[in-house]
This record gives structure tokens, sequence and C-alpha cells, in this order.
């Protein structure tokens, strides 16, 4: 029995060594070996515990106590649910006694759960395409810390009079927004990815992607396939990563709007340090000497003398010229026109949707403000002055309007999720209110009220419905347990 407690003791550093930390090749062969370990020393106690139940004394008594762990989080024992509850309480906190029947069965499944982490690590190491996407996620940043770092990149110091200076800012802040749609585009394929693929490995692959450095191990696989999985000593579920990348995602889109307006504010602190500068240089009289006037009619005079003979042969080409001219002078003030209102659209759209969160019906103005602009923008023809500025223009304001057209789906999604809690919670009353005493009556309206509590659990905090979605979810989840007491 001595020896049995001395290999207990050991339990929680053997549990705590089955896992599988997705690395590099030669990191995961490193990590089959020691799982190999753990299962072994499982097997020598499942050995002594075989023997002691050879005695009919044991059968039914307690071990001595199973020792504590550091730190209770990082204990997953393999079996229906995460922990067994007795387990995870007194591992937590306390000392626990549990029967060696139990014991047993504990190991079984331990054993069974480093076969499973074995199963994966060898699938990973067959496939070479799955092994360097491995590799290559692992050497970019997680979300977390790539979302962070723009964020931390998007500043515009309009009180800088430097025109080069500031107009670099205004470049940088160009080439984060870009980053920023890139980083919207990754988080999606992750998110289709984890919520989509029927594929562990391919799964594995949209988490890889997500964590990055940061690296991830898997702790866990229930009997839902729901993965637990570890980073930088925080675990996480599935679902708790699409919820990041939903958060992720929402402000992403927040940081755009904010860039655009940076952007906006930093071209119009551009445009008057050019004012300005324009203004100096028309103010600056020439100044020539009265020989240098008197040369100068001369040979204004004689030019023309010469130009009235050859006038006849030029003034067909004049015509033309003044014709072409006149044409460009036209399209340009027509460019300068659409120009100076795709600005203001500009500026009232990212006015409408400063200070979040905002109703649905704001979104959808600003959102139909950026489109009318980014078709004023793109009437402006090539020849004109004003193309190359309004190119570039067009590019941000294309940018925003994707981030407003995502907010507006957002927001949508939200009240559609609202309006269709209330009417499961109006058809859940109706069950009770008709069949008060039916049993199939009650359980059809706490399926209603579940639905109902599912909606609102989703509806995102930034989105304007957000406070009345809260306030009724405290009544539906009240209305669901009165339900199921009765039920």
């Amino acid at each position: 029995m001595a020896n049995l407690e001395i290999l207990v003791s050991e339990l929680p550093t053997l549990i705590q060594s089955l896992k599988l930390t997705l690395g590099d090749s030669n990191q995961i062969m490193e990590q089959i070996i020691l799982i190999n370990n753990a299962q072994e020393q499982l097997r020598n106690i499942k050995k002594l515990i075989a023997q002691e139940l050879r005695f009919e004394h044991i059968n039914n008594s307690a071990i001595a106590t199973l020792p504590r762990l550091s730190a209770a989080a990082t204990l997953f024992i393999p079996n229906l649910g995460l922990v067994d509850p007795a387990i995870a309480e007194n591992f937590g906190n306390s000392e626990t006694k549990i029967s060696l029947t139990d014991l047993n069965s504990k190991l079984d499944n331990w054993i069974e759960w480093g076969y499973f982490l074995q199963a994966i690590a060898a699938d990973i190491l067959s496939d070479i395409q799955l092994v360097n996407q491995l590799n290559f996620n692992i050497i970019n940043l997680s979300i977390s810390n790539e979302f962070q770092t723009l964020n931390d990149s998007l500043q515009i110091d309009l009180s800088l009079a430097n025109y080069n200076i500031l107009k670099h800012q205004i470049e940088k802040n160009s080439d984060s927004q870009k980053q920023l749609l890139q980083l919207q585009q990754k988080i999606n394929y992750i998110f289709d990815t984890i919520k989509n693929s029927r594929n562990l490995l391919n799964i594995l692959l949209g988490v890889s992607a997500f964590y990055g450095k940061s690296g991830f191990a898997l702790e866990w696989l229930d009997d839902d396939h729901e993965l637990i999985i570890s980073s930088e000593r925080k675990f996480q579920e599935l679902t708790d990563i699409l919820n990041d990348c939903d958060y992720f995602q929402e402000q992403i889109a927040a940081l755009i709007i904010q860039a655009n307006t940076l952007t906006q504010q930093g071209e119009q602190a551009l445009e008057k340090i050019e004012q300005e500068s324009s203004s100096q240089e028309v103010g600056i009289v020439p100044k020539f000497s009265t020989p240098k006037i008197i040369r100068s009619a001369l040979i204004i005079a004689s030019s023309l003398l010469i130009l009235t003979f050859a006038g006849l042969k030029i003034r067909e080409q004049n015509l033309s010229l003044t014709q072409e001219t006149n044409a460009f002078v036209i399209d340009d003030g027509r460019a300068i026109a659409n120009f100076k209102s795709a600005q203001k659209l500009g500026m009232e759209a990212a006015s409408l949707v400063q200070k979040p969160p905002h109703p649905l019906k704001v979104w959808q103005q600003a959102e139909t403000k950026w489109y009318q602009a980014i078709i004023l923008l793109d009437r402006i023809p090539a020849k004109t002055s004003l193309y190359n500025r309004a190119k570039k223009k067009l590019a941000y304001y294309q940018i925003n309007y994707k981030s407003i057209s995502q907010r507006v789906i957002i927001e949508k999604k939200a009240v559609g999720n609202l309006e269709s809690a209330h009417k499961l919670a109006t058809e859940a009353n109706l069950f009770v209110q008709n069949s008060p005493h039916s049993q199939l009556s009650r359980k059809q309206a706490q399926d209603k009220w579940q639905q109902a509590i599912n909606l609102l659990e989703a509806i995102p905090e930034s989105t304007s419905v957000s406070v009345q979605a809260k306030e009724m979810l405290s009544i539906y989840k009240t209305n669901y347990a009165v339900t199921s007491q009765h039920s």
C-alpha cells in the first residue's frame, strides 16, 4: 500500500503531462515520449491497484488522500466532463479520498486520453503540408497581439505644422488600415474553419492561426468533441475562441472608422498647410529693373510683328486648343464639385457614427452616405487635376464603407435576435396559459425559453439593443427556471 500511495502522490504531475503542445515537429516528437512515459506509470499504478483489490477488506475502503495541485485549473481529467465535481473541488482547495475502484476507472480514461493525443500527433507528423502550415502560424503574432499592435499604430498628430511629417503619418495610418482589413479576412478564415470544419486537423490549423506565436496545447476533448485548449496559462473552449473572433471583428470595425476619421482630419490639416503656403507665395511681388522692362517691351513688340504674319496659320490651331481647354475646364470643374460633395458626405457619415452604439437606422444612414461619396469619387475622370487625390480618397472611403456595412450586419442581426426572442417568449407563455397542467406544454415552453435565451446571449454588447437584451435575459432565465421546476 505504501508504494501505491507514493505513486498516487505523483498523479497530478502525470496528468499534467498528458497534453499536446502544437509546435514544430521536433517538439511534438518529444511530447510523444513524455506521454508514453506517463502512460507507463499510470499502468504501473493500475497493477498495484489490482493487487490491492485482491484483498476483500480493501474493496470498500478509501486510499490515502490525493495531494492538492498548485493550480486547479491546470488539471483536466478525460471523463464525461472537464473534471469530476468532487475531485475538481478537492484538488483545488483541500485533500480528497477516492476509492480504488473509482481511481482504477479514472486511470483507464487517462491512459485512453494519452492514446488519443498520440494519434493526433502521428496524424500531424505524417502530413508535411500541415506541419509547414503550423510552422508558418507560430512565427506570426496572435490575433490579440496583432490587433493591439495595429491599435497602437493608429495615431496622427494634428497639431503638427510640418507638411512632410504629417503626410508620413497619414500614409502610415493608411498602411495600418490595409493591415486591419487583412486581419479581418484572417479572423473570418479562423472563424469559418473552426465553426464549419468536420476535420479535427483543419480545426487545429484555425486555432493555430488564432494563437500564433503564443502557441497552444490540447488539454482535453470531451464526448461532444469540444476541445479544451490552453495558451499562456489561459484555458478556452472552441466556442470561447469563436466569441473572441466576433469581439475582434467588432473592435476592428470601430477602429477602421476611427482611422478614417483621423485620416480625413489629417488631410484637412494638410490642405490648410498647402493653402497657407500658396497664399505666402502669391504675396511675393517680383522686382524688375527699368532697363529690363524696356528690353522686354522691345522684344514683345518685335514678336507681335512676327505673329501678325503667322496669325492666320495659327488661328485654327488655337481654336482647337481652346475647345480642348474649355472641355478640360468643364471636366475639372465637375471633378472639383464631385470631390467636395464626396468630402462633405464622408464627414457627415463619420460624424453620424461617433460615440457608438447607435440604432440600426443611424448605421444605415452612414452606410448610404459612404456609398454616395464613393460613387462621386469614382466618376472623377483620369485626365482631371484631382484624379490622383480622388483615387487615394476613394480607397479610404471603400475601407470605411466595408466597415460600416459590417456594423449594419451586426446591428441588424442583433435587432433580429431581439425580435425573435420576444416572439419565442410570447409562444412560451401561450403554451403555459393554454395548458397549465400539461407536461408536454411545459416542456415546449421550456424549449422556447431556452431558444430565446440563446438568441439574447448572442447579442454583442456593442449593439444598441444590448441593454434591452440583458433586461429581457434576466426575466427569461427566471421564467425558464420556474418552468423547469414544474416540468
